[in-house]
């Protein structure tokens, strides 16, 4: 399960990252320089593409199903959660992965 966990939690850090660099508010609000230089950091394992990596692609992750990006191995209890990744989800998934999604770590 700990294998799983090293996915997941990589994977809602980029996912939070991309979703404050697409929306135009936090664009307009935010350092898109420094989101730049912090989702370096999650590109090795993800894409903004929908492409897979070691970690699940990340376009059009808002309004998506959690683990629901085509040929990528999710852990059970995410495939099980019945999520819909929004900015309340996401927020608190990363926060706090494995009070979202017990049996996550």
């Amino acid at each position: 399960m700990r294998f799983a966990m090293r996915k997941i939690i990589p994977n809602a850090a980029a996912t939070a990252l991309f979703l404050s660099l697409s929306s135009a508010s936090a664009l307009a609000d935010g350092d898109a320089e420094n989101g730049k230089k912090l989702f370096a950091r999650c590109s090795a394992c993800h894409a903004i593409t929908d492409q897979n990596k070691v970690g699940p692609g990340l376009q059009n992750v808002v309004g998506r199903p959690a683990a629901s990006q085509p040929q990528y191995k999710y852990s059970t209890a995410l495939t099980a959660s019945g999520l819909t990744w929004d900015e309340v989800n996401l927020d608190a998934f990363l926060k706090a992965p494995t009070t979202v999604v017990k049996s996550t770590a």
